[in-house]
């Protein structure tokens, strides 16, 4: 049976497991929710051309929420036997029994539901072919190894590929499910200078085998961030421009994504708590949402409540114009459900027309973070203090790498002063944008 029937029966046998939860919880709570997953997959990784861990694996769940009289229980299963879910349904039951009544508790609303799910061409599986994947891991490792004498060392490639069917069903009868796949590869390797020692790696991901990058460039480009970072200077305390590269920049708008989330608002622990409507980024700045692009690493017909997903501006013009809601947190405010619940579906964050370089030309002298290191963000103060690594830039060119140095400042300032951002955009994220340049922080080093 090929890959594509299996998950197709694998599929209606799941379906077949919600409706049979579904209906066991029916006489016995007021309403229910059941979401099921199954996945397979293998993973491969290689160190020095030799085979270090093959692992396939094959896992099932399925998790059960009964509410009554305003009570809610949750229980989950791994055995999806009808006997193992009659259990599992029984014990959300018993636990709803003992848990506080919350009028806020409860499916999300009716309409809301995505009764109708969109395909987007999420399922692209190839076949589990351990031996394909310990030569592409080998070759990804080996084009780094051989790429300069420099590269003394490795931690290996690797190469995962996985695929798999969720459905999801509530008492609303919405009963709705889709497959999916995810394919990676990368390398990590070391490198040494003088007795300096650096690491970087390099990882390509994407829904199909054929979407990634190749695993020489996968090598390549492990090598060449590794050897950039060889003999890293220390910088003086100062303050001056900072540019975080794309694969950092992310995170920043990633703290963005915690400030602006129900929980975070109705429990009054944002740095953003009063600022829905306000102008939170520079008015050129828009950062949209868009669910169903084909493909999308992030994409999604409906989110872990069945509430169907919609793109929508989250930022518009530099306001800010909307929460992310889920069912609870948007009755504890009054508000409408915006589908967030499980997280967020391909933010992008729009560019100003410049590549990397030009963003280097407009920041002239600064600091190009291209690694961050640390916990000191506070998304209840805004308070920003990260260790970082990267390169010191003068008159808009790279001049030598950088280690052991803080960044700091306070994200409210700091989203206020993003210079621009760039068209160098990272796709292998949920939050897509390019690198972000940030007209002043304070940079503590020697």
């Amino acid at each position: 049976m090929s890959i594509v029937n299996q998950v197709a029966q694998q599929r209606k046998e799941l379906e077949q497991a919600v409706a049979q939860a579904l209906e066991l919880a029916k006489g016995a709570s007021d309403a229910a929710e059941v979401s099921v997953t199954k996945s397979t997959g293998i993973g491969v990784s290689t160190r020095f051309g030799e085979v270090e861990n093959v692992e396939f694996n094959s896992d099932g769940a399925l998790g059960i929420t009964v509410y009554h009289q305003q009570r809610k229980g949750s229980a989950s299963s791994t055995d999806l036997s009808p006997d193992a879910i009659a259990r599992t349904v029984q014990a959300a039951l018993d636990i709803a029994r003992y848990t506080s009544p919350d009028p806020n508790s409860g499916l999300g609303e009716r309409d809301l539901m995505a009764f109708e799910a969109p395909d987007l061409d999420l399922f692209h599986p190839t076949e589990l072919d351990a031996e394909r994947f310990i030569e592409m891991a080998a070759l990804a490792e080996r084009t780094a190894l051989e790429s300069s004498p420099r590269i003394t060392n490795s931690e290996g490639g690797s190469v995962n590929s996985h695929y798999g069917v969720k459905v999801y069903g509530n008492s609303h009868g919405m009963l709705q499910g889709y497959c999916s796949s995810r394919h990676s590869m990368s390398c990590c390797v070391i490198a040494e200078q003088d007795g300096d020692m650096e690491r970087d790696y390099a990882y390509t991901i994407s829904r199909e085998m054929s979407g990634l990058s190749s695993a020489e460039w996968v090598g390549q480009e492990a090598a060449r961030r590794t050897l950039s970072r060889l003999a890293p200077r220390k910088l003086p305390t100062m303050q001056a421009p900072v540019m975080f590269a794309a694969e950092v920049a992310t995170g920043l708008f990633g703290h963005l994504v915690s400030a602006i989330s129900g929980g975070s608002i109705y429990r009054k622990s944002s740095f953003l708590l009063n600022d829905l409507g306000k102008q939170i980024l520079p008015s050129w700045l828009t950062i949209s949402e868009r669910p169903h692009v084909l493909k999308g690493l992030a994409s999604t017909p409906f989110d872990s409540e069945g509430i169907a997903t919609h793109s929508r501006e989250i930022v518009k013009a530099g306001v800010l114009e909307t929460w992310l809601l889920t069912s609870y947190s948007a009755r504890k405010l009054g508000m409408t459900n915006t589908g967030h619940a499980g997280g967020i579906h391909n933010w992008r964050i729009a560019g100003q027309g410049l590549g990397f370089d030009a963003m280097l030309k407009k920041m002239g002298r600064g600091l190009l973070v291209t690694e961050l290191m640390g916990q000191g963000v506070s998304t209840v103060t805004g308070d920003y203090s990260r260790g970082a690594a990267g390169f010191w830039v003068e008159n808009g060119e790279i001049q030598y790498p950088v280690s052991e140095i803080t960044i700091a400042g306070n994200l409210k300032e700091m989203f206020n002063q993003i210079a621009t951002v760039g068209d160098d955009i990272e796709t292998r994220s949920n939050i897509q944008c390019g690198s972000v340049l940030i007209e002043q922080m304070k940079i503590a080093g020697e």
